[in-house]
């Protein structure tokens, strides 16, 4: 008779084979009540799920993130229910969970409109609350096949098909309701309490271009009304930042089709790429980092060698000029190897760290571009370190130091660390994978990080820490990395002079801070809603004249303070001051300086912030002494404030 171990080491007998739902109720009526499935010797399954042999149990509820995909799983089935229950000639394909929520593609003679989602989504409002029960069964696939077909779901049955001979071809029914899936799935419609749908999009079946295409209706769902509603309005406030509207509003920045995924920056939007590609710059060179430029256009040969030919061939542009075919560089590793390579190294040359904001571009493709975010043309605060094995825990540690010093400069302090390690398919040997994961992982320890495992995410040739940023709208963005490559620099023929004179390979660090500087200057965009802290500001300040009898006192302030070293704008136009001060703060520019009679008089200035708040009179030396206090924060002020 089976004994189930539970979680905490508790053991609990049965006299019979057990359901995990009758575990549950013998651990307590509460969990009882909240379980939604079980995983069993780790795998998910229905509370229905019989246990008939000695075995680990673990009782999963909407509280765990398991549980949560459950419940995403389990309403794109009610959708599916919804739609052939409004439209019965509908076809059903597959629908599949995803990030905060789930879709399902659909098969249908017209296309859904806005109308026939909210009579959907109230469908399934009406079939949550029957509280249906959901019931697994198994069938053989010829019969599975059939009884598809016989449905007239032509596309279950060919999924059915494609399964390899010998696997379990599992149903779920939900009433009149059938639908093929692994499972697991909520034991009744009733606990799917939180879920809308959100838009229709065109998907080919299968995702080829060559099938036909299908309507997928996307949605979202929840553990309760109260989490939905807190995403909802995320997204809502997302809307209000999307950095490409704010973009155009700020005059920052501009795309157009003759150049899909590159930006044309205007003067606003490049002084803040200026300043942040700087800002970088003047970190990394007190830390023994050397700046290089390498070629955009680089001959297939070296990708060959590189090993990138073969694996991204299809994310490259490339072009011929007398018989031979180059590729516009989509990385900038393969051509550092090279200026390594010019000259015999040392071990005293060790570690030799190169830097280099490389443009580069990748052949994206067209549906996944997105404003600065997914984008062509990037340009990385890209860097590589050539070291010896010994080296690189201390490299990784002094990476670390910098990347959280930057970070919390540009106001982020909340950073997601994972540590991925060797992947199934992979080069060098096991001895060597060791060292390398061992010396991230104490790098990582030594600096008392909470970071996760990501087991067997690793690039090919080596371990890599990922690190990322969550922002004000707690969305999380992966922007910084560090990898150990062991394999590059010796297919690119990289070695050194060892102490006991022997020839080796040096071992090639891959790190990036911000990432793509297009990327990341997005993120800031939204995180801050444009309202950019005073030392990424463009324009750190503007002043404004009531009348004309001001302009020779505004210029003159204006020059003043640009001779400091700020950078500042005076609005001479003859237009009323409430109407020049409403559209420079719509600008979000830091400060707004307001000149007239009594301010001429006093050789001052009337200070207002962006936000409205009046912050009195002041000269020209306090003013400059406040904005240079700002600065000096830099973005550390948005935490204060």
């Amino acid at each position: 008779m089976p004994v189930v171990t539970l979680p905490d080491g508790k053991r609990l007998g049965f006299d019979a084979p057990v359901t995990v739902r009758e575990v549950a109720e013998a651990i307590g009526p509460g969990l009882a009540r909240a379980a939604i499935a079980g995983r069993v010797d780790g795998r998910l399954v229905d509370l229905s799920h019989v246990i008939d042999r000695d075995a680990e149990v673990a009782i999963v509820t909407e509280r765990d993130e398991e549980g949560l995909e459950i419940i995403r799983h389990s309403t794109a089935h009610l959708l599916a229910q919804a739609v052939k229950s409004l439209y019965p000639e509908a076809q059903v394909t597959i629908g599949p969970v995803i990030e905060n929520g789930f879709y399902y593609d659909f098969a249908y003679a017209r296309p859904f409109t806005p109308e026939d989602l909210e009579a959907i989504e109230r469908r399934m409002g009406e079939l949550a609350a029957a509280d249906i029960p959901v019931e697994r069964q198994v069938m053989p696939r010829e019969e599975a096949i059939r009884f598809f077909e016989e449905m007239g779901e032509r596309y279950k049955a060919e999924i059915i098909r494609d399964i390899p001979e010998g696997e379990e071809i599992s149903l779920y029914r939900q009433g009149d309701f059938v639908d093929l899936c692994r499972g697991p799935h909520v034991p009744s419609t009733g606990r799917l309490k939180a879920f809308k749908l959100m838009n229709v999009a065109g998907a080919y079946w299968r995702g080829d271009a060559r099938n036909e295409m299908l309507q997928r209706i996307y949605g979202t769902a929840w553990r309760d009304r109260k989490e939905l509603k807190a995403y909802l309005h995320r997204l809502a406030e997302a809307e209000k930042r999307d950095h490409r509207k704010i973009g155009r509003k700020l005059d920052l920045f501009h795309f157009q089709e003759e150049a899909p995924g590159m930006v044309f920056w205007h003067p606003r939007g490049w002084t803040v790429y200026r300043i942040v590609e700087q800002y970088i710059r003047d970190k990394i060179r007190g830390r023994g980092y050397q700046e290089v430029r390498t070629p955009q256009i680089v001959d297939r040969s070296l990708w060959e060698r590189s090993g990138h030919w073969a694996k991204f061939r299809a994310d490259m542009f490339t072009t011929r000029s007398e018989d031979r075919e180059y590729a516009i560089k989509p990385m900038n590793c393969p051509c550092h190897i090279q200026i390594f390579n010019q000259g015999l190294k040392s071990y005293r040359d060790l570690p030799l760290r190169l830097a280099e904001f490389g443009s580069c571009h990748r052949n994206e493709a067209s549906g996944t571009l997105h404003g600065l975010m997914r984008v062509r043309n990037f340009v990385q605060d890209d860097a590589h370190i050539f070291c010896t094995e010994d080296q690189i825990q201390d490299e990784v540690s002094a990476f670390v130091d910098l990347l959280f010093e930057v970070y919390r400069d540009f106001g982020f302090d909340e950073v997601i660390v994972k540590l991925s390690t060797r992947p199934e398919q992979r080069v060098g040997s096991d001895e060597v994978w060791d060292k390398a994961e061992k010396a991230l992982e104490e790098a990582l320890e030594a600096k008392g990080l909470d970071w996760t495992l990501q087991p067997g995410e690793g690039a090919f040739y080596g371990p890599k820490i990922d690190f990322s940023l969550r922002d004000c709208l707690d969305r999380v963005w992966q922007c910084g990395t560090i990898q150990v490559d062991f394999s590059m620099p010796g297919r690119l023929g990289a070695e050194y002079v060892a102490e006991d004179g022997s020839r080796r390979t040096p071992v090639m660090l891959h790190r990036a801070i911000l990432g793509s500087l297009e990327r990341f200057i997005g993120i800031l965009i939204e995180h801050h809603a444009g309202a950019l802290p005073p030392w990424l500001a463009p324009v750190q300040a503007v002043v404004l004249t009531i009348t004309d009898r001001h302009a020779a006192w505004a210029a003159e302030v204006r020059e003043a303070l640009e001779k400091r070293g700020f950078r500042v704008e005076a609005d001479l136009r003859n237009e009323k001051i409430g109407y020049k001060i409403r559209e420079h703060s719509i600008q979000r520019i830091p400060y707004l300086l307001v000149v007239g009679d009594r301010e001429v008089e006093q050789a001052a200035v009337a200070v207002r912030t962006r936000d409205g708040e009046d912050l009195g009179t002041m000269s020209p030396d306090a003013f400059s002494a406040r904005l240079a206090e700002d600065v000096a924060r830099l973005g550390r002020v948005a935490l204060e404030g």
